[in-house]
């Protein structure tokens, strides 16, 4: 998807795949007589339109009163539903693209850009799914091992990268492990990051939790197994994440919950899409 390429026929190729269900493939050819190339990057490029929550039913996430972007790692709702988020991107299931467009199911990703290099269109396909591609970092070190000037490399340029590839800057980031610093909240910001977003609740999809095995679920917080209201989990892109995926949202079918957008519960000044509340409100 580099070099020569040019960058409309990325969009067409995603928008395309993602029509037909399956991975993108480039279709914008000469005598081709389907729709327009305007018409396909229009498809290509809409937003997925979800759920949004009801006024009065959540309370907004607020600035930091130091002007850094705020640590969130749960929304508080009284609506039963719960973010989904998955993290990385080394491993590309392509049947978990249909199954979130099937399923029509709000999910976010916190892409490590390096990823982009060998699969740029499965997450294009994933993005027209209704993911955002949010910032996971370019090469997922532990931040607070970096000196200032590596941290602002690594959060800047996975945003430049993404935003070239998928025409949208993150606004969100989530730094590897959980792990960060006043440093990571400074140089997040001048990299334009509004908010920082961590977890209340880990799926151990593909993968042995501690305490929990394979394919396990726990609470941050220690408190059982059960979801709350406004809960944000953790997953990741790994090998058999179709499965895994239609695993968890029997978990919280069966519990009465719903998966939500968790863009629609932050504030545009936080990197969301909900109306930032009046000044004085």
């Amino acid at each position: 998807m580099r070099g020569k390429t040019p960058v409309i026929a990325i969009a067409v190729a995603a928008a395309l795949g993602v029509a037909a269900g399956g991975w993108p493939v480039l279709r914008a050819q000469a005598g081709h007589s389907g729709p327009s190339v305007r018409t396909e990057l229009s498809a290509a490029l809409a937003d997925q339109k979800w759920e949004a929550p009801k006024p009065g039913s959540w309370t907004m996430p607020k600035p930091s009163a130091d002007g850094l972007p705020p640590v969130i790692s749960r929304i508080e709702t009284q609506d039963r539903v719960v973010f989904l988020t998955i993290d990385d991107g080394y491993t590309y299931d392509a049947e978990f693209v249909n199954l979130v467009r099937k399923e029509k199911v709000p999910i976010m990703t916190f892409l490590t850009s390096t990823y982009i290099k060998g699969e740029g269109q499965y997450f294009w396909a994933m993005r027209n799914a209704g993911s955002p591609m949010e910032n996971h970092t370019v090469s997922h070190p532990n931040m607070v091992t970096l000196s200032p000037e590596g941290q602002k490399k690594q959060i800047c340029d996975s945003s430049a990268a993404i935003a070239q590839q998928y025409g949208r800057t993150p606004q969100i980031f989530r730094p590897p492990f959980g792990s960060f610093n006043a440093t990571t909240r400074k140089v997040a910001k001048e990299c334009g990051i509004r908010s920082i977003l961590l977890w209340s609740a880990e799926f151990y999809n593909g993968t042995t939790g501690p305490g929990v095995g394979l394919n396990g679920f726990a609470r941050g917080d220690g408190t059982g197994k059960e979801f709350k209201p406004g809960d944000i989990v953790l997953m990741h892109y790994r090998k058999g994440l179709a499965q895994q995926f239609q695993m968890i949202l029997g978990w919280i079918r069966q519990q009465g919950f719903r998966p939500a957008a968790v863009q629609n519960y932050l504030p545009a000044s936080l990197g969301g899409t909900a109306p930032d509340a009046p000044a004085g409100g």
